[in-house]
């Protein structure tokens, strides 16, 4: 199965979200299921989107720029 444009909805919802969890709530899926969405989009676009830590989550100038063009 093929899941790009899933994997870049989700990186939209948390972008726009601000969180895994936030995202995985309105999107109706667990947390572990968005980080591994948008773990398979970094490798795709071989770019670090996001920077996650277990407290905080904070887009990279490459992912701003990735979501500013969605």
């Amino acid at each position: 199965m093929d899941n790009r444009f899933g994997d870049i909805e989700t990186f939209l919802a948390v972008a726009s979200g601000g969180s895994l969890t936030a995202a995985a709530k309105a999107m109706r899926l667990t947390p572990s299921a968005v980080s591994r969405s948008i773990a398979r989009l970094e490798v795709r676009l071989g770019v670090t989107l996001m920077r996650r830590t277990t407290r905080s989550l904070a887009l990279t100038a490459e992912g701003q720029a990735y979501r500013d063009r969605m």
